[in-house]
């Protein structure tokens, strides 16, 4: 018999991750395929198509075990930032993934979700559409650093080793109601920034009462245009990419085909739900990721636009048993 194919997943509990092995088994293209999930701190559930491995991709021991046999690496393990950990996993792990995968007989594509963090984010000016060819520019802090030295990393094995490889870079991802919660005025403000501290807690206390929602301005006073990407969007190009000869060693930006305008995005909650809105001065920038090389040699087009987005998160009604939890600083 024929062993069947298996593809590692690092992170594996992870919003992607989940979203990931859910769509990837009811995926008609990859019937009789496994998945061996790598998780850490939270476990999922063993199925006669899921193996569920536990460690961290720190010890060279779990990788060599993780690899073992495997297909197919999609590498979504990361540690955020906590400086504590942050280099074992995003450079001694990805080292000991990456020297595993070269040397096994099974391995045949390696898959990194990167991100815009290693591009600057809105932290920089950006006078021209962020392409795959700009260069690295991390802004402060460890986690944009770890996602500059992953990308480096995986490059210089395509040109030591011919690793067979490519890079999904993609701007913060959203699921569920997280579009809703970076908007908060409130304590509960998903990632940043935290406009309670932009505006003072007095005034948050008002905005929160009246369901006001935020207009990010840039140094300029314009609304600042943000890169966003669901979680289904990207889980799509992850598919799209496996096996794809038209991926190989290349950096795609996967995100909506127009960055979010926070003035737009204020009229729009005005208009459909009659939220008011407040204008924020911040120091940050516009920038808008260009996803034209994905759709160009993947074929893969985003379902997601600002109204969609917006839409899904504002009528997201969350399970009692699925509080918001935000399992990561920064």
């Amino acid at each position: 018999m024929i062993e069947a194919k298996r593809i590692l997943v690092t992170g594996a509990a992870g919003k992607v991750g989940q979203t990931f092995i859910r769509r990837f088994l009811s995926d008609p293209a990859f019937e009789g395929w496994k998945v061996r999930a790598l998780c850490h701190n939270r476990m999922l559930e063993r199925t006669a198509r899921v193996e569920v491995l536990r460690g961290t991709i720190e010890d060279r021991a779990v990788v060599n075990e993780a690899t073992e046999g495997v297909s197919h690496v999609l590498h979504l393990a990361t540690s955020k930032e906590t400086p504590e950990s942050i280099m074992d996993v995003a450079v001694k792990g990805m080292f000991w993934l990456l020297e595993a995968c070269r040397v096994s007989p099974t391995f045949e594509q390696f898959i990194l979700v990167g991100g815009d963090a290693g591009m600057g984010h809105f932290f920089y000016p950006h006078p021209v559409p962020v392409t795959e060819t700009q260069r690295h520019s991390a802004y402060p802090g460890c986690y944009a650093l770890s996602k500059v030295l992953e990308e480096v990393m995986l490059e210089q094995y395509y040109i030591q080793y011919e690793l067979n490889g490519c890079c999904l870079r993609a701007p913060w991802i959203m699921e569920k109601d997280d579009f809703k919660a970076q908007l908060s005025f409130g304590d509960d403000v998903f990632g940043g920034p935290r406009w309670r501290d932009l505006v003072g807690a007095e005034a948050s206390e008002g905005y929160v009462r009246s369901d006001a929602v935020p207009v990010m301005l840039d140094r300029r006073g314009e609304p600042v245009k943000r890169n966003f990407v669901h979680v289904e969007d990207l889980v799509t190009a992850i598919l799209k990419a496996i096996h794809h000869e038209k991926a190989r060693q290349q950096t795609f930006n996967i995100c909506m085909d127009e960055p979010v305008d926070y003035g737009e995005l204020a009229r729009y909650l005005e208009a459909t739900r009659g939220l008011p809105s407040v204008r924020v001065k911040t120091p940050f920038h516009s920038t808008w990721l260009d996803n034209s090389k994905a759709k160009f040699l993947l074929g893969w087009r985003p379902q997601y636009d600002l109204a969609r987005l917006t839409d899904a998160a504002f009528d997201y009604v969350r399970a009692p048993d699925d509080p918001r939890v935000t399992w990561y600083p920064g």
